[in-house]
């Protein structure tokens, strides 16, 4: 239990009120506990005050809310400028434990890379780490199948305070532009801070690309303390705007890449399945060979490592430890293959991302490169022709079939991309469109399935029907034997 005074900083109501005693909080009424403070956010369909109601009948014994609201004798009311940065502080406070170091990364792309190779390079080093974010909880004491690339303000501190409970010492976190924007993040203690890329994505939520890109910078202009290490993708297509707009502030700004200043990428070089690296760092040039591919994974890997390096790792031990790297679970992940023509699984679902993909395994490919994939509903309808656009410009064979059509008729989801790929094929289903992949892969193809990548369920309408990716490709293979 701890007083509502010490958890929310609201305008004045009594000493009886701030003495109130509060035994957890909630902001979604249906989940409310007695004892509870609610807090009635404003979302972008519906206002939590509309919930008072029926947060109240489930117990909660305080409301804090930035409009009147009208409650019955018994339960507090507190007001606030910011209902959803007071959820996110009045988090912080309830669940205090969080791990010594954590780093935060955004931007579109590599989020979720970058945080694995964060967590894999520090537990390399011999320290207790984790990664948070789209897959979930990772460590070897916590792990937790996620959802969302940034949790509710709840979840994630929580989540925080069990993991330094657990004796997690060192935390890499995915920060999404949506986490950002509604405040879920605040409260977190930041060590530092990293910027991947920015691309067209989640204008579903977002008015402009600018208010994405604004939203994003909201790790660095608010979030991070003054001084900490900024570690940004010195050579993506955003990078001069992204070093003007923090200018003002004179931050630690750390470019990598091949015009980076940090780590500096003297050269690239494919061998086989892996990269060989020749970075320039100030304690020295560094020979690396990393098991990956891609000049996106090059990026996300020297993100990582910088980050590391400027929260205290030695850099010698950090470029040491690249060179044993995995790739994220479905980020460009190979799940088999038939007749020596690989099958990738890559959580792909934007435009560039797409475009990214294909462009890396394109070298490995002697005679067709094949794709499968299609576009979430109830997104962005925008990127759909511009997806398969890519597809038909950058693979030789591509089949649009549904990835999570939600509440839209995948159909017109499906016309929407055909409408810009002539010569694709169209198969609905996407398990038959994986299976139909799969049999007539010939040595010298590759297949790449793109959109779910470690996702287990297809949403449609309302609900989420199991399906994987690398289950059904396994299976798929197996059939064609």
């Amino acid at each position: 239990m701890k007083r509502l005074g010490e958890l929310v900083e609201f305008e004045s109501s009594g000493q009886t009120l701030a003495d109130l005693e509060i035994a957890g909080l909630c902001a979604d009424s249906r989940k409310a506990m007695p004892g509870d403070a609610f807090f009635a956010l404003a979302g972008a369909k519906d206002d939590g005050l509309a919930y008072v109601g029926q947060a109240i009948a489930k117990g909660a014994r305080a409301i804090v809310a930035e409009r009147r609201v009208d409650a019955p004798a018994g339960v507090g009311v507190a007001y606030v400028r910011n209902a959803r940065e007071a959820l996110a502080k009045a988090a912080a406070r309830f669940y205090p434990r969080q791990p010594g170091t954590i780093v935060a990364v955004t931007g579109t792309s590599g989020k979720t890379s970058v945080a694995a190779f964060v967590r894999q390079i520090w537990a390399k080093l011999g320290l207790e780490a984790a990664s948070l974010g789209t897959i979930g909880i990772v460590s070897s004491k916590l792990n937790v199948y996620g959802s969302l690339t940034t949790p509710d303000p709840i979840a994630l501190h929580r989540a925080l305070d069990k993991l330094e409970r657990a004796g997690v010492t060192h935390l890499a976190l995915e920060a999404s532009s949506h986490g950002l924007d509604q405040r879920r993040l605040d409260g977190v203690h930041l060590a530092a801070g990293a910027f991947t890329n920015l691309s067209r994505d989640h204008l579903d939520y977002h008015a402009t690309l600018d208010d994405y890109f604004a939203a994003k910078m909201r790790l660095f202009a608010t979030l991070l303390p003054a001084g900490a290490p900024i570690v940004f993708d010195a050579d993506s297509d955003i990078a001069g705007r992204f070093v003007e707009a923090l200018t003002a502030r004179a931050p630690d700004l750390r470019g990598v890449g091949a015009k980076g200043r940090y780590i500096t990428l003297k050269s690239a070089a494919r061998e086989g399945f892996s990269t060989r690296l020749s970075l320039v760092h100030a304690m020295g040039p560094y020979d690396v060979l990393l098991p990956l591919v891609g000049v996106f994974q090059v990026s996300n890997a020297l993100v990582a490592a910088a980050l590391c390096i400027s929260t205290g790792s030695h850099a010698g031990e950090v470029f040491d430890a690249l060179s044993g790297l995995e790739g994220a679970p479905g980020r460009l992940e190979k799940v088999g293959a038939r007749q020596g023509a690989p099958v990738f699984v890559d959580y792909a679902h934007k435009p560039d991302a797409l475009e990214k993909a294909l462009k890396t395994l394109r070298p490995f490919v002697d005679r067709r490169l094949v794709v499968v994939f299609g576009c979430g509903g109830d997104r962005d309808p925008g990127k759909r022709a511009m997806m398969g656009e890519i597809a038909a410009r950058c693979a030789d064979v591509v089949i649009v079939t549904d990835d999570n059509p939600r509440s839209e008729n995948p159909a017109a989801i499906r016309a929407a991309i055909l409408a810009a790929a002539p010569g694709a094929f169209e198969i609905g289903d996407r398990g038959e469109a994986i299976r139909a992949a799969v049999r007539q892969l010939e040595s010298g193809d590759a297949l790449l399935i793109a959109g779910k990548g470690h996702e287990t369920g297809q949403i449609v309408g309302e609900s989420t029907l199991a399906f994987s990716d690398h289950e059904a490709a396994r299976a798929a293979l197996e059939e064609a034997r």
